[in-house]
């Protein structure tokens, strides 16, 4: 008889499982799409995705140009990471700025300065400038009920918006991305990761982040109950405290609403720890524009929202 221990040591760990399946997502993609393009911020979701398409095409180069929509509010280290690690793979990087789309009167600021909302149709409009019928995204299902809706590929129509009551079924991991001219996919390969996942892959491959996900002594202030740091876009009240404490960012964003968490984890394997044992989302804890209402994730996606 076959000793049984002896068999198991051949079965695939969790995270070679997820990997193995978000590699094929994104060849299945390429291969149905003649215009396909990854959305890259700089983040932890979107750099373990550029990690999976550069092994999905090794030793070839990346097929597909990365696509970032600069709000003109991102942190100065994630930009900077993005920009070094686009020219060490040699992909190209497309940039929609919401600050030039201000600048031309094509969209306007909201009365609180965000500029979350206004990078919806600056989306559109760089996907439909550049012809791109697919954009890769680094949504995750555990990371807000919205997205828990959404499939693999998520079928938008010709005005790049999400309906979840007209989604196609994703039997047997059988992906449909056929559409019609002017219609789009966005495809979102870590659909089944969790955070927990996320940050366990990075410890095992050893892949590089920006410093900001990292715990460091910092500048802070509480505003609604979170800790935001003091940078170039977001400033302290006259009536808000700064003090010192060791934080870090769980997700980045948009510098004037996302917020930092008190954190000792300045490793990968640190923040693994950590990661396993908080009972909230990332975006729960750091994400003020969640906060607007019970859906407001959903609002945005129908609208056209990554």
């Amino acid at each position: 008889m076959t000793d049984t221990r002896e068999s198991r040591r051949y079965g695939m760990s969790q995270l070679d499982h997820l990997e193995a399946e978000a590699i094929y997502i994104i060849r299945e993609l390429v291969a149905e799409n003649e215009r396909p393009a990854l959305l890259f911020s700089g983040g932890k979701d979107s750099v373990v995705m550029l990690n999976l398409a550069v092994r999905a095409f090794a030793p070839g180069p990346i097929p597909f140009p990365v696509v970032h929509i600069d709000t003109g509010h991102n942190f100065d280290e994630v930009l900077e990471f993005r920009d070094r690690v686009v020219e060490q793979l040699g992909v190209r990087l497309i940039v929609g700025s919401v600050q030039d789309a201000i600048d031309e009167g094509f969209v306007r600021e909201e009365p609180n300065g965000s500029r979350n909302r206004i990078q919806t149709p600056v989306l559109i409009r760089t996907t439909e400038q550049h012809g791109l019928s697919a954009l890769f995204g680094g949504a995750r299902r555990d990371e807000e009920k919205a997205r828990a809706k959404e499939r693999v590929f998520s079928f938008r129509d010709d005005f790049g918006q999400w309906d979840p009551k007209n989604q196609r079924p994703e039997l047997w991991s059988l992906y449909n991305g056929r559409i019609h001219p002017g219609e789009s996919i966005r495809c979102f390969p870590l659909s089944n990761w969790t955070e927990l996942d996320i940050w366990q892959y990075i410890a095992r491959e050893d892949i590089e982040l920006p410093d900001i996900y990292y715990a460091q002594k910092r500048e802070v202030f509480l505003r609604g109950g979170m800790y935001f740091t003091i940078n170039q876009h977001c400033q302290p009240r006259d009536d808000e405290e700064v003090f010192v404490e060791s934080v870090r960012y769980r997700t980045v964003g948009d510098a004037t609403l996302t917020a930092a968490v008190p954190s000792t984890a300045a490793t990968p394997e640190e923040v693994v720890a950590e990661v396993a044992a908080t009972r909230i989302t990332e975006r729960g804890a750091t994400r003020g524009d969640d906060k607007v209402s019970e859906a407001a994730m959903e609002d945005r996606k129908k609208e056209g929202y990554f």
